[in-house]
């Protein structure tokens, strides 16, 4: 087994964890909620599972290894297998912080795209130890365009329908289906585009009944393209009229019917998945996205904000059609609107009717029936996080960028329970699998139980 994947401690031996652990070993796959995609099972953060509240590097750590080379593509799982995306370079090259990554602009502006291949890799970890199961080269290839040092070359997180795991490397215009052996199903070249001031690319895939969809907004030919996960054929293609945007397309089974949702540069669409007809597009939403949306059975919630400004939080109802635009307010259309509301690179989550965003390190709950805020508090050292929030078993955690985790009980009012620390630097969003909570940081992934 490679050095990189040596497992370095094993720091929790309560009886707990090993009845869990060997739950797992007996019983595989059932033992285990799996999180088959970013933001989980659908779409929105929320975790039926129940991972501890607080841990740190000496607490509820049940393991931890090194991952080489660079990604912020979120983990996912299935059974009792974690699949990770890596870009492998020769130098060891790796993101950096949003400081270190701000402080490297102008080189980045005068800098030219990679001179040598990264090798584009899946690997897959078991869920019980972290010991490698396998690994596999998609493709090695020199990337075609740079990327702000902040961002990798694999941040687009894959998906994984317990069958087949799907991994999307924008940077090279490839997509890949590979079995539960890590043997290569199936490649496609779907193009490499170049981004907005270069900044890279982040939609990770979604999957639905088989097909895996994927959004390429990009400034030469932006498109979305829904794919036959056995064969890998194209089963419809939208070209779209925006630029770039990074934010992810969600599945939303709302009580009306399941849609796929894209958000792009001033505009969002619920296509239905099947055949790619937009069912309805909301205008006048202003620029990029960087955050997904998040979602319950009645509405969907979405918002875009740029460096200076804020735009607004909007919530659309379930079966919504048609032309809509910010004033577009009924019960079928655009529920509500709050001004300025919006989050930044931060995707919200909602739980129990109330949605909970979290924009320059002020936390915002609002009523997720009407929008009416019911409070907006600053958390202690949240200021740089750009993983989006989960929230499970009653409390919404926020991971910030050097590995400080703010746990709020979710309620009317703003309660805080204190805050977990794992030194790094993340921006990976992290995962949730049953008792599991992984956390994936520019050199290392933890499992926390």
């Amino acid at each position: 087994m490679p050095n990189t994947y040596t497992r370095q401690a094993t720091l929790l031996f309560t009886s707990v964890t090993i009845g869990l652990t060997l739950a797992v070993a007996a019983n595989g796959a059932d033992a285990i909620d799996s999180w088959g995609s970013f933001r989980g099972p659908e779409g929105n953060g929320v975790a039926s599972g129940n991972h501890p509240e607080a841990w740190s590097m000496d607490s509820n750590l049940a393991w931890s290894v090194e991952v080489p080379g660079g990604g912020w593509s979120s983990p996912v799982v299935a059974g009792d297998k974690i699949f990770v995306t890596t870009a492998v370079a020769g130098d060891g090259t790796r993101p950096k912080g949003f400081g270190e990554g701000v402080a490297s602009m102008r080189s980045h502006f005068m800098g030219k795209a990679p001179t040598e291949p990264f090798s584009f890799e899946v690997h897959c970890i078991s869920l019980k130890d972290g010991s490698l199961q396998w690994k596999q080269q998609v493709i090695s290839k020199k990337p075609a365009h740079k990327v702000h040092p902040s961002n990798s070359y694999a941040t687009e997180s894959p998906v994984a329908d317990g069958e087949r795991v799907y991994a999307y490397f924008a940077s090279v215009g490839v997509v890949a289906c590979l079995d539960q052996a890590g043997e290569i199903v199936w490649k496609k070249n779907v193009g490499a585009y170049r981004t907005s001031s270069d900044f890279g690319s982040g939609s990770s895939l979604a999957i639905n009944d088989g097909i895996v969809f994927l959004q390429c907004d990009n400034e030469e030919d932006s498109f979305l393209v829904a794919l036959n996960g056995q064969t890998g054929e194209e089963m419809w293609k939208v070209n779209r009229s925006g630029r770039t945007s990074w934010s992810s397309p969600i599945i939303w089974k709302n009580k009306a019917r399941t849609e796929l949702v894209v958000c792009g540069s001033g505009n969002v669409t619920g296509y239905a998945p099947d055949t790619g007809k937009p069912l309805w597009t909301l205008t006048g939403t202003g620029g990029a996205f960087s955050a997904s949306p998040t979602c319950d059975k009645e509405r969907i919630y979405l918002g875009n904000s740029g460096r200076n400004s804020r735009g607004p939080l909007i919530a659309v109802a379930a079966g919504a059609s048609g032309e809509l635009t910010l004033e577009s307010v009924g019960e079928d259309k655009v529920v509500w609107i709050e001004d300025a509301a919006a989050p930044g690179m931060c995707s919200p989550v909602v739980v129990d009717g109330r949605l909970y965003v979290l924009s320059r390190g002020i936390l915002s709950c609002h009523n997720a029936k009407t929008g009416e805020r019911l409070y907006r508090q600053r958390l202690k050292n949240a200021s740089s996080v750009t993983s989006s929030l989960w929230a499970t078993n009653g409390r919404v955690y926020a991971l910030n960028e050097s590995g400080e985790t703010s746990v709020i009980i979710a309620g009317d009012e703003f309660s805080q329970l204190g805050s977990n620390e794992t030194p790094g630097l993340y921006w990976s969003t992290p995962s949730v699998a049953g008792k599991a909570l992984l956390l994936r940081g520019a050199k290392m992934l933890h499992c926390i139980r």
